[in-house]
């Protein structure tokens, strides 16, 4: 049974709040309301279906045990970003999406096999056969790898989804993701195009606690 979502917290979240009608990318204007001293606001009864949709997706690939790999760069969503994807124990993105993460998938899994491989033989001692250079420059390149990588830790097969906050600012994981045909659930705000989304969600992805309310819901949705 679909779940219908409702309006007040949303509100309350300040989900609705868009951007300056002069940043509004014209294919989310049928998801307008209206606009208030020059700002968009998002019509919640428009956005909502589009978030149930998504939630029932992802309700069917958590209970058939699939991996999303969550990704949200931007300062306001970076900790949200990580905290649900670690409470739910899927793979996240929150420094820089590294080119090539789905495209180029073999690549990324050498790197973080590199990576593993370093923090296993650094916490066994196994660091102390080295110069004091060879273990200066070891440890600058585990701190390198671990600041892109550690969230994919663990992943050894391609994501069967992405959820992204901003569509607009990570154009090249969508673009990825469209290339090889992973579906992508993304939060978008009044200046994103939805065009190349499987599952778009309108919603203020500027405040934290916007991006906090909607991640919750999407969460809440997949660990069900």
């Amino acid at each position: 049974m679909k779940k219908e979502l409702s309006l007040t917290p949303l509100m309350e979240a300040g989900v609705h709040f868009g951007y300056s009608r002069t940043r509004r990318h014209p294919t989310v204007t049928p998801y307008l309301y209206g606009t208030k001293g020059g700002v968009d606001i998002i019509d919640l009864e428009k956005t909502t279906p589009l978030m149930e949709k998504a939630c029932a997706f992802l309700s069917e690939l958590g209970q058939a045990g699939k991996t999303v790999l969550f990704v949200g760069v931007k300062p306001e969503a970076r900790n949200i970003v990580m905290e649900v994807a670690q409470s739910l124990k899927m793979p996240y993105v929150t420094e820089r999406w590294i080119g090539g993460i789905l495209t180029n998938f073999p690549e990324i899994k050498r790197r973080i096999a590199r990576l593993e491989e370093l923090k296993e033989e650094r916490s066994s001692g196994g660091f102390d056969k080295y110069t004091k250079k060879e273990q200066i420059l070891l440890n600058r390149e585990m701190d390198r790898l671990n600041k892109y990588f550690s969230g994919l830790t663990g992943l050894t097969k391609m994501p069967d989804a992405v959820v992204i906050v901003d569509t607009k600012k990570e154009h090249i994981a969508i673009a990825e993701a469209r290339k090889i045909g992973v579906p992508v659930i993304a939060i978008g705000n009044t200046d994103c195009s939805i065009r190349a989304i499987s599952y778009p969600i309108i919603a203020n992805d500027s405040s934290a606690s916007s991006i906090s309310t909607v991640l919750g819901i999407l969460k809440d949705a997949f660990s069900k």
